[in-house]
């Protein structure tokens, strides 16, 4: 009789530690992608190169959940990039620098979330680009002014995101600065997004006050001692709209943004960062414009193309200002080997125009932003050829 009963209890214990378990979830996530890249010009000469995370970065990383009851659960993600080519760790050093947050997620207002994450025009607007849907970075926008192509995360974020409402979707972002100066390096953003049936229109705002002011702050210096972000400045303010339709195996999009940056000096880009003709930088303005076609040939198989016209004007200390216009051009073709591997290959071709006002100051040679660095004309051209694994 002990022994029955005994038994029973060890069953009993063994049903609830399987409902426990059946409650939570933690999945082990990654991508590796890397390719051949060959670009005609940097500062003269051609460049052959092993790049590794060019249409998606590498990485690794944890996410999950547990079932709290309600409709409500703790969710929580850890995401570490990192270079397949020599094993160093991604965005600037940081262990979990892609994503890293927890939170509560409710089946019936929404998702609140903690920690280092996307803004609003990644997670509403950016998919709508080449870049962000399948192009990758050699698609993005001239030095990734807008962020499309996730140059920076945002720290010490506190983010909602909205329920699907019948394809209508909406949500912000507060990221704190960590510093007794309250405004000093923080940021706020907003993005909603409407999706239903062929069609998808999105909008996003995000507005950065001191980006890379502090070691803090929402966008902030790494641990190697480089910006999270592309540029310090007194603010950096981007917002734009796009819309995708798709008609049978075509999908045709169109996206806008604008990227204003008020006293900048840049920490990747120090061309732009002020010059002898020009003087220190006093605004500097990107509008982009771009047009993009994707075709399925087959489940397995699609061919994507896209041009992006951009405005640069650039606004010096002296009095004297330049516009430069940006042509870039872009070609892809992917083919899926498995649900999980495909190979794809890739071209681009950027020429900058009028922007003979700025010779010899930088801001008149061409830099695909995925390059090693700029050429030493106004044009450049680039190509790939890459695997790319999911797990």
């Amino acid at each position: 009789m002990k022994k029955w009963v005994f038994m029973a209890g060890m069953s009993t214990i063994s049903l609830t530690a399987g409902t426990a378990f059946a409650q939570s979830s933690v999945t082990l996530f990654g991508l590796i992608d890397e390719g051949f890249n060959y670009t005609n010009n940097v500062g003269g000469h051609p460049l052959y190169a092993l790049s590794s995370g060019d249409v998606q970065g590498s990485r690794w990383g944890l996410r999950g959940s547990e079932d709290l009851g309600g409709g409500l659960a703790a969710v929580f993600k850890l995401e570490s990039g990192f270079n397949v080519n020599n094993g160093r760790l991604g965005q600037q050093g940081r262990g979990f620098g892609r994503q890293a947050y927890v939170g509560l997620a409710s089946n019936q207002y929404g998702t609140f979330t903690f920690g280092r994450q996307y803004d609003s025009v990644t997670d509403y607007l950016t998919a709508l680009t080449a870049n962000g849907s399948w192009g990758g970075g050699m698609f993005s926008h001239p030095y990734d002014n807008d962020n499309t192509d996730d140059t920076f995360r945002i720290n010490n974020a506190v983010k909602y995101a909205s329920i699907d409402y019948h394809g209508f979707s909406f949500g912000g972002m507060y990221a704190f600065s960590n510093d007794t100066n309250f405004g000093l390096n923080r940021a706020v953003s907003a993005g909603a997004q409407y999706s239903n049936g062929p069609l998808t229109v999105a909008a996003a705002y995000l507005n950065i006050d001191n980006p890379n002011a502090n070691t803090a702050g929402a966008v902030s210096i790494g641990p190697n001692g480089s910006g999270d972000g592309s540029w310090t400045a007194r603010r950096q303010r981007i917002y734009g709209a796009g819309i995708n339709y798709t008609i049978g195996a075509t999908t045709l999009g169109f996206a806008y943004t604008r990227t204003d940056l008020n006293q900048p000096t840049a920490t990747q880009y120090a061309n732009l960062a002020g010059n002898a003709a020009l003087g220190t930088a006093s605004d500097l303005r990107f509008n982009n414009f771009e047009i993009n076609a994707r075709y399925q040939f087959t489940p397995a198989f699609f061919v994507g193309g896209m041009y992006t016209y951009t405005q640069m004007t650039y606004a010096g200390s002296t009095g004297q200002s330049t516009k430069p216009k940006y042509h870039q051009f872009g070609l892809m073709a992917d083919y899926l080997l498995s649900k999980r591997t495909d190979v794809y290959a890739q071209a681009a071709y950027i020429q900058v125009a009028d922007a003979s006002a700025a010779t010899g100051t930088g801001l008149e040679v061409a830099s695909n932003p995925d390059t090693a660095g700029p050429s030493s004309t106004n044009r450049q051209m680039m190509a790939r050829v890459a695997i790319r694994h999911k797990f």
